[in-house]
């Protein structure tokens, strides 16, 4: 019996907080208490691999049946009596242990491997390191350290690559289809093109163009955050071109994907390096939700076909190719376990068998069949949109994947350039929102048409994965193994599974809405804004324009120059600040501090005491009837909780002075003054961008504040720098650029509205008598 030969046995186990991992890890405690486990996990960047395994393995819900067996202590007891945890890495030559990870790795019986990068878009050379060489890894360590554990690796059915008909448990090279190459120069080739590519990613006209797409996306952000974004456009272009090289290499050798490509070259080297260590490689095929192990439809995280499953329903995604006759090969994760543990419990071969855990040639599961069962189940229990109205499934055509692709790509062309009309009109607030939706609907395209490259070829496969060896391994477990480690593919009804326990999961795991009627309860603006106004907060941190206000330096200046003007001469102002317009907005996307210090030479020779005098009544006049009546009360709700609050401004000190009442401190522009007047030159460099976040964390830390415990408004993406340095971004009234990186990132939108029952401002001061300023 398999608890009885694992019995007394020590396990290792790579690869256990992925989803396989997870759910081999439940199983070898619930099924087989006499065994002990050593998992072997990187460490993470906040956290050490025991921190790591409690959070990410044995927190997940799959071991709530262990936990209501044992209760909360007996579990905690039972993790730390039979679980070990190493550090170790098999994307690392010797996997990156130190001497005591060697020597618990030295005393294990069976290492089981199921670490990959299981992404079909991975890039070529991390698929590499950890696809192809990290079983070989694991048994060149196992070699050195002079232990030969029985190795049960994990590999995929899909190393049979593109082609039709059956697919045998039989070495890769021995296949007919099967392209003769060099995995050691597989894996030279992948590192040379990495290098290559970071090598052209700073040629200097590739850098001026990320520096633009910086640009393009966040304005005027400030030199740092503008260099940190071109900095990510690189790196993600290398990564794009090393995706970009796997699926090219991968479909020149005639696989879907590198995940296959890479698994395929990685049984080959290590059934050329495995020296001594006994080896067995089970293949599965597409693994999903659990049958009945550790619970019907368990499942950790979304699969290959879940993506797909939710964009039909929710109609984003109408058609999607394949063959309706042809066979969609998944099994159920539990399937997939059960037959691994036999695996390791079986004694070790001389020649290395080889396993896959497949449905298609036993129990095959048409892909018309599961599309009729998805569409009658989204028929019969829809999901609904954000106004409470069921979603109509759309009916599956089963095009051929280059139509499909087309009609994306062009969809994606199409909105792309409504994307870029509406991005050069400077919409604010609620009409920015309008870019916003229009983003998002651009990215439902490209979701779309990323599952279609990655998944269509999968769709179409018309490969029928043998079984012989798994119904062999069957036909040898007495009845009380077959109970307890069910394995045969035969056994589900793929009905019941699809309709009564897959998609039920799916949509469940998906929050997906799925009852009609409007949405109840607090919206998630209204969380936002709890969190924002909790007590627990200490800075609430303003901008002005267009935060608190609807006006500008601009408009300000127009108002104070004009106090004293004659009307005729009020004219000529207004005249040449209207045809200067469109240079002034240029600059000030450029960048906000040369603008302001342009900008700002105008009050060259203007009175102290008159610039005071004026902006006093400036307030009353101009200010406070542009402001955001919901603006100031959210500042005075500040102050009320008792968080310290402050306004950050580029305006002029004179110009906001009349409205330090409202705030515990103000941090504005100074100019230097001469002989009563000022100079047009400033005293430092204005709080705008980077400087602006700088003088908001002086403040901060002057006063003893945490800005992990801070708010900050803003309506600009040139505020970036700011809003990214507190815990708790509000982005109000948003110009198109923050409103959607607002959404993107999840940040609080407030629109706050104008005064309203107010008539429109003029922003020229009535004629007053006295000097020009």
């Amino acid at each position: 019996m398999i608890p009885e030969q694992l019995d007394g046995k020590r396990i290792a186990v790579t690869g256990s907080t992925g989803f396989l991992g997870t759910a081999l890890v439940e199983r070898l405690l619930r099924s087989a208490p006499g065994c002990e486990l050593v998992l072997l996990l990187r460490p993470g960047r906040m956290r050490t691999v025991e921190q790591r395994a409690r959070r990410e393995i044995f927190k997940n819900d799959a071991f709530d049946r262990l936990r209501d067996t044992l209760g909360r202590d007996g579990f905690d007891e039972m993790i730390d009596r039979r679980i070990t945890v190493i550090r170790g890495d098999v994307g690392t030559d010797g996997l990156g242990l130190d001497d005591d990870g060697r020597a618990t790795l030295a005393s294990c019986d069976v290492v089981i491997h199921s670490a990959a990068t299981v992404s079909f878009d991975s890039p070529l050379d991390l698929a590499v390191e950890v696809n192809l060489l990290g079983p070989t890894r694991i048994a060149e360590t196992l070699g050195d350290l002079g232990v030969a554990p029985h190795l049960v690796a994990v590999s995929t059915c899909y190393v049979a690559g593109n082609h039709r008909g059956e697919a045998h448990e039989e070495p890769v090279d021995e296949s007919p289809f099967f392209v003769d190459v060099s995995w050691r120069r597989e894996v030279e080739a992948a590192r040379r093109t990495r290098s290559d590519f970071e090598a052209e990613s700073r040629r200097p006209e590739q850098l001026s163009r990320f520096h633009d797409e910086a640009r393009s996306e966040l304005g005027a952000a400030g030199i740092p955050l503008l260099s940190t974004k071109a900095e990510q456009y690189r790196t993600r272009w290398v990564t794009d071109q090393m995706v970009d090289a796997g699926r090219s290499r991968a479909r020149s050798l005639g696989f879907p994907d590198v995940y296959s490509y890479t698994k395929a070259l990685g049984e080959r080297a290590l059934a050329e390096s495995r020296g001594d260590v006994p080896v067995t490689v089970v293949r599965p095929s597409i693994i999903e939700s659990a049958l009945a192990e550790p619970k019907p439809g368990w499942i950790r995280g979304f699969r290959m076909a879940e993506p797909v499953i939710i964009s039909y329903a929710r109609g984003l995604l109408t058609q999607f190719p394949g063959v309706p006759e042809g066979i969609v090969d998944v099994i159920p994760v539990d399937l997939v376990v059960a037959a691994i543990v036999s695996c390791a419990a079986q004694p070790p071969a001389d020649t290395p068998p080889i396993v896959q855990v497949a449905s298609g040639s036993s129990n095959p599961l048409r892909y018309r069949r599961l599309i009729d069962m998805i569409e009658g189940y989204f028929t019969e229990h829809p999901i609904f949109d954000n106004t409470g109205q069921p979603i109509a499934v759309p009916e599956w055509k089963f095009p051929v994947r280059g139509k499909v692709e087309a009609q994306l790509a062009r969809a994606k062309t199409v909105i792309g350039k409504a994307e870029r009309v509406l991005g050069s009109v400077p919409l604010r607030g609620k009409q920015a929102e309008m870019s916003a939706t229009l983003e998002t609907r651009k990215e439902e395209v490209e979701r779309a048409l990323t599952y279609v490259e990655l998944y269509g070829a999968y769709a179409e496969c018309e490969a029928v994965y043998t079984v012989h060896n798994l119904l062999e391994m069957w036909d040898g477990l007495d009845q009380s193994d077959r109970d307890t480690f069910c394995f045969d593919p035969r056994v589900v009804d793929w009905t019941h599974y699809a309709t009564g326990i897959h998609l039920p999961s799916v949509v469940e795991h998906a929050r997906v809405k799925t009852t009609p009627g409007a949405k109840t309860g607090p919206t998630r603006n209204d969380r936002l804004r709890a969190q924002v106004l909790s007590p627990d907060r200490h800075l609430a941190a303003f901008d002005l324009e267009n935060t608190l206000i609807a006006s500008n330096v601009v408009t300000s200046y127009a108002w104070l120059a004009s106090r004293r003007l004659p009307t005729e001469d009020k004219l000529r102002l207004a005249a040449g600040l209207v045809r200067e317009a469109p240079q002034l907005l240029t600059l000030d996307r450029q960048d906000r501090t040369d603008f302001l210090r342009y900008f700002y030479r105008r009050y060259k020779g203007a009175p102290v005491d008159q610039m005071a005098e004026d902006s006093a009544e400036m307030l009353s006049a101009l200010i406070l009837a542009k402001s955001f009546p919901a603006a100031i009360r959210r500042v005075r709700e500040h102050r009320a909780l008792g968080h310290r609050t402050v306004l950050i401004t580029g305006a002029l000190d004179f110009v906001v002075e009349p409205l330090r009442p409202l705030f515990d401190d103000i941090v504005a522009a100074e100019m230097t003054v001469r002989d009563g007047r000022y100079t047009g030159e400033l005293v430092k460099v204005p709080p705008t961008g980077e400087a602006r976040a700088q003088a908001m964390a002086d403040f901060a830390r002057a006063e003893g504040l945490d800005l992990a415990e801070s708010v900050a408004y803003a309506d600009s993406a040139s505020d970036l720098p700011m809003l990214e340095a507190v815990g708790f971004p509000v982005a109000v009234n948003p110009e198109t650029r923050l409103a959607s990186l607002a959404r993107k990132r999840g940040w609080l939108v407030e629109n706050f509205p104008r005064t309203s029952g107010i008539a429109p401002v003029v922003p020229l001061a009535p004629t007053r008598a006295g000097a020009r300023p």
